[in-house]
């Protein structure tokens, strides 16, 4: 099996230090590239197109969640995790809002770290053991007007979204659900406005950032 290939963002050079060390004793793991802030780490990423990506949320220049949205949106098979110190609801929604399919938060036990690495490589979302229930106490504590922009849409806009970001042709999506093909694309079209993306690389690449596909999709 080849090894997850980690690149680390951080603008704390010794703390790169210590999570390098502390990587290199996990077998299967290697360290392949090391940034110092978000201009950076774009620049690297492209480069050596890491796997699983373990980005600082606060660093100057272009922090971590601005730096994980156009991550996501230019290599989107690339996952994130952010660092962070704070556990509060608002950083870890912004978080997944940005795309990251994991959030750590600094305190954590070592072996956690390993834990969300090989999580996120196989596609799933992991969060900090600390910060779970304060996610869910917040999603069910969201009113209306904090919906996100996925939440805003109707089901049966979602389902369509995640039928074409699958690659599924408007007729193969029309017989699925028993639509004819004119209601398929007006559901479509009305889907494109709401999100204001009018094409299907768009929607492909909403639909990973928000978690409704994976990227191995």
């Amino acid at each position: 099996m080849a090894a997850i290939r980690v690149m680390l963002v951080d603008d704390h050079q010794l703390f790169r230090a210590g999570i390098r060390s502390l990587l290199q004793t996990v077998s299967d793991v290697e360290v392949v590239a090391e940034a110092g802030d978000g201009r950076e780490a774009l620049s690297l990423i492209a480069a050596h197109r890491p796997d699983v990506v373990l980005m600082d949320i606060m660093m100057p220049g272009l922090n971590g969640l601005d730096t994980t949205t156009r991550v996501i949106r230019s290599y989107p098979a690339t996952r994130i995790i952010i660092l962070s110190m704070n556990a509060g609801e608002d950083s870890v929604l912004q978080a997944l809002r940005a795309g990251a399919a994991g959030y750590l938060v600094k305190t954590a036990d070592p072996a956690e770290l390993e834990l969300a690495i090989r999580a996120v490589a196989r596609g799933e979302t992991f969060l900090s053991s600390a910060i779970s229930q304060h996610v869910i106490a917040a999603c069910l504590g969201r009113n209306e007007g904090d919906q996100t922009s996925l939440e805003r849409l109707t089901p049966r806009q979602r389902e369509i979204l995640q039928l074409v970001a699958e690659g599924h042709t408007t007729k193969e999506i029309a017989g699925r659900l028993k639509l004819s093909t004119s209601t398929v694309e007006t559901h479509r079209t009305q889907l494109m406005n709401a999100l204001d993306i009018h094409d299907i690389a768009g929607l492909v690449r909403y639909a990973i950032r928000v978690g409704l596909i994976s990227p191995l999709v």
